[in-house]
């Protein structure tokens, strides 16, 4: 080979060397995804929001215990991850009370069974329980409307919650059985709960912010990594689970009722004060706050919750959700805040076409309706603003 041709060759082979390699570096960049950001003015905001989530500190409690002539099982304490875990902690609760110690009780499907609380565990319990087969089941609780359960934003990603270590396989099959459990309903292969799911791109910081990676490969796709447009200049990277879950809670509890209805599984109001109150021997405690007190419980605590319902929007824009959290901090009533923002196309009972859209949030250790620090309204939507980067 002459020295001239050689100077061809290298030439020829460097330019295919740098073709391959742009080749690689394009394939793979990251997607990027064009999003219409919500209209945050003052015209677009709806209803604000107070809710408070029963968190217990060192994980949910799942327990069967013997209390005086009563077997309660517990099931309490989820903390913002409530209807995250609500089918999956509902069968393992049920499971273990029906493979207990009393299951020669409970194999007859006609015994009497009381369960204490309405929202998304108590009522997730009862329909469980009489999938198995159980047919005397009533539920107490001493409101049914405009629970936390009806105002939750409906991202299925475990979060707020306190876990000890040697929990977290529980919880992590729990939250694995749930996404099974609402992936059926989003695929219409449920048929007593004709709605209230659907499989929406979700977006976080990075994997380990989801939550969701225990998930991966058992029932969940990785995550990819994407850059969000947001039209105006501003773009965020962020990871991308395009099999996320968005939990309509409003329509679930309509589905839950009716479902009850149809089953005769009645729901009496009535506050429960103790296990005492009930004639039934077998009990399923799902009080969720309620819990400190019927349980003596000192390690559940309320977590506050501040949320923004949008209005006037244009609902194929927000099918997607959001999570980021911005840090921690405190409120005005110096209590522990985690501030975030997120966003879920959720939209409340009997609103109209246009009412779409929630935006949040944050997780107040403690707070309560005496401290409702009504300046994190401001906070969190800021938040929003220069996430966005609308002004």
């Amino acid at each position: 080979m002459t020295q001239e041709s050689r100077r061809k060759f290298l030439k020829t082979t460097a330019i295919g060397v740098a073709t391959i390699a742009s080749n690689e570096a394009l394939s793979s960049a990251p997607e990027v995804r064009k999003i219409i950001p919500p209209n945050l003015d003052e015209a677009y905001l709806g209803q604000k929001i107070l809710c408070y989530r029963p968190m217990r500190h060192g994980s949910p409690n799942l327990s069967v215990v013997q209390n005086g002539n009563k077997v309660v099982a517990h099931n309490y304490g989820h903390g913002g991850s409530g209807w995250t875990l609500g089918p999956g902690s509902a069968s393992y609760v049920n499971s273990l009370m029906i493979n207990s110690k009393y299951s020669d009780a409970l194999s007859n499907k006609l015994t009497p069974i009381a369960i204490i609380g309405a929202g998304v565990i108590g009522l997730f319990t009862a329909y469980d329980l009489n999938k198995r087969g159980y047919r005397n089941i009533t539920i107490y609780a001493d409101r049914v409307d405009s629970l936390t359960s009806h105002n939750a934003g409906g991202l299925l990603a475990p979060v707020s919650m306190d876990n000890a270590p040697d929990m977290q396989a529980t919880i992590d099959q729990i939250g694995i059985d749930a996404y099974r459990f609402y992936d059926s309903i989003a695929k219409n292969k449920n048929s007593d709960l004709k709605g209230g799911a659907i499989i929406v791109p979700t977006y976080f910081n990075d994997r380990e912010e989801s939550g969701l990676e225990p998930y991966v490969g058992k029932v969940m796709q990785p995550a990819k990594e994407v850059v969000l447009d947001f039209g105006n200049g501003t773009t965020r990277k962020m990871v991308a689970y395009d099999d996320g879950i968005y939990m309509d809670t409003a329509i679930l509890m309509v589905e839950l009722h009716k479902y009850m209805s149809a089953h005769n599984i009645p729901i009496v109001k009535k506050k429960i004060n103790s296990f005492a109150d009930l004639s039934q021997r077998f009990i399923f405690n799902c009080s969720g706050l309620g819990s400190s007190q019927l349980a003596n419980d000192s390690k559940v605590i309320p977590v506050q919750g501040h949320l923004i319902m949008l209005k006037n929007q244009i609902p194929q824009n927000l099918n997607y959700m959001i999570l980021v959290y911005f840090g921690e901090g405190s409120t005005e009533a110096n209590q522990k805040v985690k501030r975030s923002f997120y966003i879920f196309p959720k939209r409340l009972a009997n609103a109209g076409p246009q009412d779409f859209g929630v935006v949040g949030g944050t997780f107040v250790e403690g707070g309560n309706p005496n401290t409702p620090n009504l300046k994190e309204f401001e906070l969190l939507l800021e938040g929003a603003k220069k996430f966005y980067g609308v002004s």
